[in-house]
């Protein structure tokens, strides 16, 4: 039997690289409007977007994302919009005020606490380093806020543990059915980016659910290989990872797209398009978007 249509999502600046690192990532909404349509032109359903001050840092002011919205929905009308709600340092109510302005489609869900750190091997030394807290409280008041906006969950599981954190939630009925499951794997303090992490990580989802791999690092492109081999789907993007298969620097996430999208064809894995990917996570187009 032929296996579902993979569903491929651009993770299109993320927050903690900037163009020191690589001079392709976008700050600016219309920036981010750009790159969502170069992603969506080479096959992504799904974009996942963090907001940026016009200087590349972290923002969490709603304006900001409100403009991302206008920009994306200009290029790209029927994109699956999958905004951030992650950060260290910041309550809960600020991660999520701007959700309500803006009605995304979907949403980062972070299932569990934990050490996040950047480590560098070659110094010896934390470039940085925190704790990204996500007590089970404030997961209550994440999933309810996001229930009450029509809001698909994307639970992004940095361990194994953060995959069962999701047992009381649903337990509770606080988890909607199309629910995602994302696998983060090679973040320092989650677990390491191996195949047989993958693997063993792939069992731990309920059967039936959707499941998408997020690899950091440029290992991303052999366990993007084997997500897609074992029924499931990935994300790629200048968030993860700056460099396509061959080693160069990738210049835009359209061209991280349209790798992903070759590499899931050679599997034998069709791309779903926006309408197919709306389709198979039930996410409706809403009326205002």
């Amino acid at each position: 039997m032929a296996l579902q249509k993979l569903i491929l999502s651009a993770a299109l600046t993320g927050a903690a690289t900037n163009r020191s690192h690589c001079p392709h990532i976008p700050y600016t909404p219309e920036e981010l409007g750009l790159e969502a349509k170069r992603a969506v032109d080479a096959g992504a359903a799904i974009v996942h977007i963090h907001a940026r001050e016009d200087n590349g840092l972290p923002s969490w002011r709603t304006e900001v994302f409100e403009e991302i919205t206008t920009e994306v929905r200009k290029h790209c009308p029927d994109v699956i919009i999958n905004y951030s709600t992650g950060a260290i340092g910041l309550s809960i109510e600020d991660r999520l005020k701007h959700l309500p302005a803006t009605q995304p489609d979907m949403a980062a869900f972070n299932m569990g606490s934990m050490n996040y750190a950047i480590f560098s091997k070659r110094n010896k030394q934390f470039i940085w380093n925190g704790v990204f807290e996500n007590s089970f409280d404030d997961m209550i008041k994440v999933v309810t806020t996001m229930n009450e906006h029509n809001i698909c969950p994307e639970m992004e599981c940095f361990d194994t543990g953060h995959i069962r954190n999701a047992e009381p939630l649903r337990e509770m009925g606080l988890l909607p059915d199309n629910a995602c499951y994302s696998l983060v794997m090679g973040v320092m303090g989650g677990i390491p980016a191996t195949p047989e992490n993958l693997i063993h990580q792939i069992k731990q989802i309920p059967e039936g659910a959707f499941w998408q791999s997020i690899v950091i690092s440029r290992k991303q492109w052999q366990l993007s290989a084997i997500a897609a081999a074992m029924g499931g789907n990935f994300r790629v993007g200048l968030e993860d990872n700056f460099y396509l298969p061959n080693g160069e620097m990738a210049k835009s996430n359209g061209e991280l797209v349209e790798a992903g999208a070759t590499l899931a064809q050679m599997i034998g894995r069709e791309i779903a398009s926006i309408e197919e990917a709306r389709e198979l996570l039930n996410i409706p187009k809403k009326i205002n978007s």
